[in-house]
């Protein structure tokens, strides 16, 4: 599966070239410092829509036929992969229903709004949205495009691993945030297919480790989800996600972070390297802190996915 997704990854990034931004891979003069390596961002939260999520939208869409794209278009989302969908069916003229939990920042929704994307709010978990989302675009002959359950998807995401290969070929290790599991499965297939000694590693919330803990128990698991900075990777997993299998092939190691760690990565990455970022990226840059003593002396990405914050998350990290 890993190898298959490779090849449609780097198929993916010439098929969305004319409808997403190259984004820069830059060298942090103040992480590398620090840490005592080459650490690189590869700066997502500069996309379009301002996360990774439009490279997986764009080109699922573009994968449907014509009959399929004059249908409406349902995407369940906490917001990124909604702006995401709005964007990409705005531009290839589809119309976009997008299901979102109650709690969603005011930024996401008004991002999705502004792409056209019909926003309709059900559920507090992004697993229970998600479902429901599914299932009305099945009783209506709807298209689902899912966050991450669907391999043109992720070929999309893997396209983001291409272009750090692209620049960046002897790669030691990625860190990346982890919701649903599609950006990791789709960058780290892409790496492990180039050289399999590059390091993967996973990175998410204590307050919502659902994939992490997936993976230890061998199955896809049921657990609840607490408030954290980290929406963008909150809430549960579909039972039968082709994510899990892919995870469990590409990830080397998981690295759990709390709420304080996270809010001390968003603050010290926006001090130190001038930049707002969401609370899935803080989870990737506190992933790497966490790690530092693994990483001394390598090349490391770190994976900033997405910059699309509300002011109420601003408030909270200081």
């Amino acid at each position: 599966m890993t190898r298959k997704i490779a090849a449609n990854s780097r198929s993916a990034l010439a098929r969305i070239a004319e409808f997403v931004d190259r984004t820069p891979l830059r060298r942090s003069a103040a992480l590398s410092d620090e840490l005592g390596a080459d650490v690189y961002c590869k700066l997502e939260n500069r996309q379009v829509t301002g996360s990774f999520k439009l490279r997986g939208a764009v080109n699922r869409l573009l994968t449907l036929d014509e009959e399929q794209r004059m249908r409406a278009c349902v995407a369940a989302s906490s917001g990124n992969h909604g702006a995401a969908v709005a964007c990409a069916a705005h531009e290839l003229g589809v119309a976009a229903i997008v299901f979102v939990p109650e709690q969603t920042s005011t930024v996401k929704v008004d991002k999705i709004r502004s792409y056209g994307g019909d926003v309709r709010f059900f559920g507090t978990d992004g697993l229970d949205t998600e479902l429901h989302a599914r299932t009305y675009a099945e009783e209506n002959g709807l298209f689902y495009l899912s966050p991450y359950n669907d391999p043109e998807v992720i070929a999309g995401q893997g396209s983001i691993g291409v272009e750090i290969l692209e620049d960046l070929p002897d790669v030691d290790a990625v860190f990346v945030a982890v919701g649903g599991g599609g950006l990791i499965g789709g960058v780290g297939s892409v790496l492990k297919d180039h050289d399999t000694n590059i390091r993967v590693y996973g990175c998410q919330p204590l307050a919502s480790p659902v994939m992490a803990r997936s993976i230890e128990a061998g199955r896809i698991i049921d657990m609840a989800s607490a408030p954290t900075l980290s929406d963008g990777t909150a809430g549960g997993i579909e039972e039968d996600s082709i994510t899990f299998p892919l995870n469990q092939a590409v990830v080397d190691a998981w690295i759990i972070v709390d709420e304080g760690q996270i809010a001390d990565a968003m603050r010290r990455y926006r001090e130190t390297d001038g930049e707002v970022v969401e609370g899935a990226a803080g989870v990737a840059i506190a992933g790497l802190l966490e790690r530092r003593e693994a990483i001394s002396g390598e090349k490391i990405v770190i994976i900033i996915c997405g910059g699309n914050v509300g002011g109420d998350a601003l408030e909270r990290i200081g």
